[in-house]
């Protein structure tokens, strides 16, 4: 029997000190409203559901070991993003194969283990979650989940105001060893490798894993390193690209709600364009692209 695969990408995980105020600053950016807003286990979050993915906005409350966990993040890494969390298979059952098969990886993953989240009103939700070592994915916070237990889907959030993002198109990991990127994302946890290209221009090697209806970047910088950084440094999160129908629009939106935006901008695939949204909450270098960039085919 073949164990399922990664499906999809679940979530974005920020980690903030503030959720309030994150709240009403993502909610100005991305131009929705949260689908969720709760907690348990020391720690609370605010929850944007999009059609591929969703923004999941936690901060520490109270106490509780995930609330701890939070905190150590946010004490040794600041604001920003914290985890990827991916969809397993489609149905629960698909987890629990799933986790022995990244194990037989080579990767130390916990047991599978059910998180709940209460809602401010009195709801729960639960997730089925089984999770690798960071050691083990370069250092970053991997997170495996199973789909809803009873196949319902969250409901996708609300429009805010006019030109809301409408979904993510990537998210991008900085890596100081290629190798070990190509390892950890394609042969054990066994993302597509659509793309692997170096430009010189640019001063990068750049790796594209599809995930569902999302795609995770990957870049390696072409340069020598700085003194002192080796290809073991620990991989980091860049950015998030998302996408809106209307990059114009969209950036009216954002000037009047006192963002700090660039131009909009030609992207670097004919026919697209692009802004950057230089004062993101929590520091996460953000685009917003016209349409989705199509992969160079094979």
């Amino acid at each position: 029997m073949i164990a399922a695969a990664i499906s999809g990408l679940d979530h974005v995980a920020l980690c903030v000190r503030d959720l309030d105020a994150a709240v009403q600053g993502y909610r100005k950016l991305l131009g929705v409203e949260p689908n969720w807003i709760g907690g348990d286990g020391g720690a609370r979050h605010a929850w944007f559901q999009f059609p591929n993915m969703a923004l999941d906005v936690i901060s520490p409350h109270g106490e509780g070991a995930f609330g701890d966990r939070i905190r150590a993040h946010l004490g040794a890494h600041g604001e920003g993003i914290w985890a990827l969390a991916f969809t397993v298979g489609r149905v629960e059952a698909d987890l629990a194969p799933f986790a022995r098969l990244m194990a037989r990886r080579g990767l130390r993953m916990t047991e599978p283990a059910l998180t709940r989240s209460t809602h401010d009103d009195g709801r729960r939700r639960y997730w089925l979650g089984s999770n690798p070592r960071p050691d083990d994915t370069g250092g970053l916070q991997v997170l495996l989940i199973a789909p809803p237990r009873d196949g319902t889907h969250w409901p996708m959030s609300k429009p805010a105001g006019p030109a809301p993002v409408t979904r993510l198109d990537h998210v991008v990991i900085q890596t100081a060893s290629a190798d070990r990127a190509l390892a950890v994302w394609g042969a054990k946890l066994g993302l597509d490798l659509r793309l692997d290209r170096e430009n010189a221009q640019w001063g990068a090697r750049q790796m594209f894993f599809k995930a569902g209806e999302t795609v995770v970047e990957i870049a390696a910088s072409l340069k020598a390193p700085p003194p002192g950084i080796g290809s073991d440094a620990p991989d980091r999160f860049g950015g998030l690209a998302w996408r809106v129908a209307d990059p114009e629009a969209a950036r009216e939106r954002l000037v009047a709600a006192g963002f700090d935006v660039s131009e909009v901008r030609a992207g670097r695939k004919p026919g697209t364009c692009v802004l950057t949204v230089r004062d993101a909450p929590a520091g996460v270098p953000t685009l917003l692209l016209s349409a989705e960039p199509a992969l160079e085919k094979a």
